[in-house]
């Protein structure tokens, strides 16, 4: 299909990636694009135009003679592509079009310039992706040179030869480029697949609204619907829709991609409800790193060591009971966890008994990338972990002692574990083989911005 989308490669990279709303995702495809995409676009579009010649009946000698004619080659010299405001992207393209006439006594060669002009219309479609279809195309030709010096040998076959080639050029080359942008329709289809975000979660971008084209950009709405076992998330309030202002991110950065604190709010909300953010971290009585043992917390608190006279592992139980709550400001995105860690010891029958449990406030500070189609973090604690006792089974417990220990056997497995969580990354908006590349992100007030090239990998 990647051949036959052809010209579809000079807007698979214009339209590719879309969104906007509930939770809300903008991208704008900007003018920077159009040049990248005009020089990746030359050889599809000189595939495309390779088109076949019915034979051409030649009045100069005696009687009706059939002569073949077949296109040796076409040479795209120029193609430009430019933004129309409220419809879609026109282009423009200069091609050099080789002939051979395989005329009696001798074959014939022939060069004929060719300027093809279109529009292509973006629209919204039925399923929730961007249609493209052409609206205006037409071809403008120039007289056409023959090659060896045939010129003066055959001036009364030159004339009528170029009107037949005219005349099937011009509606071949405009269905040609219509056939092509259907492919590329089918390419954008890819936009709406679910992209898988853990083991059982996913998420599915569709256009919300019809794209708003200006003379400088288009910009396209998704609605992001992320899914847990097969159902929606769906965030508790109304969500309000997202407007990305105008001059954010990298002038002339090819994209500019928004994305709402309603999609992160969503993301966090899936990944509470999955259980992806608990975890359990257990103490290793052998180890000289790990103190998470009931000597070293029996010097803490008395009824442990009175309780475990002989040291036992210990597992802390971390289980977030509170929906994370994710805080973009200006060049600042911070992640705050409340989990309830439980504290637990093994009996002497093997089972384990709760020792006390802690509600615990984590701020973290967060950092934000794009790899490839994925957006990622990394975490890192801002402060110090606040903590206070939910329920003890040892009696009183001094909090302001407890928090040296839980620096060294609760900080680092939970940036361990929330790290690999979201360097697992959430896919953006994209269609297949289409990557950001050198991409910049920023954050703003209560949105975050990606400014990035775009690079299709065929």
């Amino acid at each position: 299909m990647a051949r036959a989308c052809g010209l579809g490669l000079l807007l698979a990279l214009l339209l590719p990636m879309v969104s906007a709303s509930m939770p809300g995702t903008v991208v704008r495809l900007n003018k920077a694009v159009l040049s990248s995409v005009s020089e990746i676009g030359k050889a599809p579009l000189q595939r495309a135009l390779q088109v076949t010649v019915p034979y051409f009946l030649d009045q100069s000698g005696e009687g009706l003679q059939p002569t073949r004619i077949q296109i040796l080659n076409v040479r795209v010299s120029r193609l430009d592509l430019k933004f129309i405001a409220d419809l879609g992207v026109h282009l423009l393209a200069a091609a050099n079009f080789t002939f051979k006439v395989f005329r009696i006594p001798e074959p014939l060669e022939l060069r004929l310039p060719v300027v093809l002009q279109a529009d292509a219309r973006v629209a919204q479609g039925s399923i929730g992706t961007p249609v493209v279809s052409i609206s205006t195309c037409f071809s403008l030709f120039d007289n056409a040179i023959a090659f060896d010096g045939s010129n003066s040998s055959t001036p009364a076959l030159l004339v009528p030869l170029q009107q037949h080639i005219n005349a099937v050029l011009r509606n071949k080359l405009c269905l040609s480029v219509s056939s092509l942008v259907q492919g590329l329709n089918v390419h954008l289809g890819t936009l709406i697949g679910l992209t898988p975000v853990g083991p059982e979660s996913q998420i599915r971008y569709s256009m919300v609204s019809v794209p708003s084209i200006t003379d400088d950009y288009i910009s396209l709405g998704l609605n992001a619907v992320l899914f847990l076992l097969g159902k929606p998330i769906v965030l508790p309030v109304d969500v309000t829709p997202f407007t990305l202002p105008q001059h954010v991110g990298i002038d002339g950065a090819m994209a500019t991609v928004g994305l709402s604190q309603d999609l992160f709010d969503s993301a966090l909300l899936l990944l509470q409800k999955a259980g992806a953010l608990n975890l359990d971290i257990t103490g290793q009585l052998n180890s000289d790193d790990n103190p998470l043992n009931t000597s070293v917390l029996g010097r803490l608190i008395p009824e442990v060591a009175r309780q475990f006279p002989q040291p036992m592992p210990v597992v802390l139980k971390v289980r977030l009971g509170a929906k994370p709550v994710a805080t973009l400001r200006a060049n600042n995105a911070t992640l705050q966890l409340q989990p309830v860690v439980e504290v637990l010891a093994p009996t002497s029958n093997s089972a384990f008994q709760s020792l006390f449990s802690l509600d615990v406030v984590v701020n973290l500070s967060l950092q934000l990338s794009v790899s490839k189609v994925k957006l990622q973090g990394t975490t890192s604690v801002l402060g110090a972990i606040q903590l206070s006792v939910a329920s003890s089974n040892v009696g009183f417990i001094d909090t302001d002692q407890l928090h040296t220990l839980m620096g060294t056997v609760f900080e680092k497995p939970l940036l361990d574990h929330l790290n690999a969580l979201l360097g697992m990354g959430i896919a953006l908006p994209n269609v297949v083989n289409l990557h950001y590349i050198t991409p910049e992100v920023f954050v703003y007030e209560g949105y975050v911005v990606i400014s990035s090239g775009l690079f299709y990998q065929r």
